[in-house]
């Protein structure tokens, strides 16, 4: 049977309200960017996680999702978690968040599923060592269905010490046995009218919060899509201005007139990629604080339709970094999801390949 996962652009399109527009990020040129390269399951594996969440638990710090509150019951139902076999049930062997696709297929981040070994040589989890919890806000023993594993699939183009391309397929040995549902993603027509400044959002998962501590419940938070380029210039702005520091010694100590120094510094600049490529969304907000962080990693960023469903625009990939480049940057203004959209082809031929 040949599962498809397109939604009709003209269906999507009539559901969806009316799209903000001409809006402009304010200057956060002040804010840094350093993507995390190391795995989210290493990190809950090696019980760096539990350190900080019970240190968050001891100064009093951490409420909330950054930003954001508890979900309803039931609310989001295709919202899964990824836990770590060899943990106890509950937030300390969570590392990772997902969505249900389809019936025996979960919709994740690569960097989830896909990270380095020992010998620094990247490779796919073994499932083995994963189950997906499903059907459950709470992440709690005798909570929803832990469902084992099958099969992960990351996307060819996915290079792990980078996060482009950030997008993974699991396949479940089998179907839930609790309720749940699947969540819609948009074809590249439509995946193009929900990347519009002004598009209201919601992010959830159980990642940290405020001062580290690690949810139990799952938390979500609205926020809105914001103009990528204006997203991209602020960071690069941000960049420029530490680079230009050691440049300004350098064209001191070289002797350069400012005709050579300007020079080196354009072809420098020229060969800056943007943070975000054209496979990322952007979304957050003005006043910043309210964001994704570690922990949300791989779960679905998804935008409300007029008839009371959801679409699932993107998938939580990387945000800004906190001082001194540790954990998540709780007053960023904004976090990059990969653009779903961009990947439909390669989601229907792996599922179709794989029945």
């Amino acid at each position: 049977m040949n599962n498809t996962l397109a939604l009709t652009t003209a269906l999507c399109a009539a559901m969806l309200g009316t799209v903000a527009s001409g809006q402009t990020i304010p200057d956060f040129s002040k804010t840094e960017v350093d993507p995390a390269t190391s795995s989210p399951f290493a990190f809950a594996e090696s019980g760096l996680k539990a350190k900080r969440a019970k240190a968050a638990e001891s100064d009093g710090s951490g409420a909330r999702v950054i930003g954001g509150e508890v979900a309803d019951l039931g609310e989001y139902p295709w919202q899964v978690g990824l836990m770590i076999n060899a943990a106890a049930p509950g937030p300390d062997g969570h590392f990772c968040g997902g969505s249900m696709l389809l019936d025996q297929w979960v919709l994740t981040a690569a960097h989830c599923v896909h990270m380095s070994d020992k010998n620094g040589v990247f490779r796919d989890i073994n499932p083995q060592a994963v189950s997906i919890l499903v059907g459950t806000n709470n992440l709690a023993d005798g909570s929803g269905d832990m469902v084992p594993i099958a099969a992960v699939f990351t996307h060819p183009d996915y290079v792990g010490t980078e996060f482009d391309n950030d997008i993974a397929l699991i396949k479940l040995a089998r179907k839930p046995t609790v309720a749940y549902k699947t969540i819609n993603v948009p074809d590249a027509e439509f995946g193009d009218y929900l990347d519009q400044p002004g598009v209201q959002t919601i992010v959830s998962g159980w990642g940290l919060t405020e001062g580290g501590a690690h949810p139990e419940a799952l938390r979500e938070v609205q926020i809105q899509m914001m103009d990528r380029n204006l997203c991209n210039q602020s960071m690069l702005e941000s960049r420029a201005e530490e680079a230009a520091k050691g440049f300004g010694y350098a064209v001191k100590v070289f002797g350069l007139s400012d005709e050579a120094a300007y020079s080196a510094w354009d072809a420098m600049i020229a060969g800056v990629k943007p943070p975000m490529s054209e496979n990322m969304l952007c979304s957050g907000t003005f006043e910043g604080g309210k964001t994704a962080c570690s922990g949300d990693s791989g779960g679905p960023l998804v935008v409300a339709l007029n008839d009371g469903s959801f679409i699932q625009a993107g998938i939580v990939s990387w945000g800004l970094s906190g001082i001194g480049g540790k954990g998540c940057n709780e007053s960023a203004p904004f976090s990059a999801y990969t653009r779903i959209s961009n990947y439909l082809p390669w989601l229907n031929a792996t599922i179709n390949a794989n029945p």
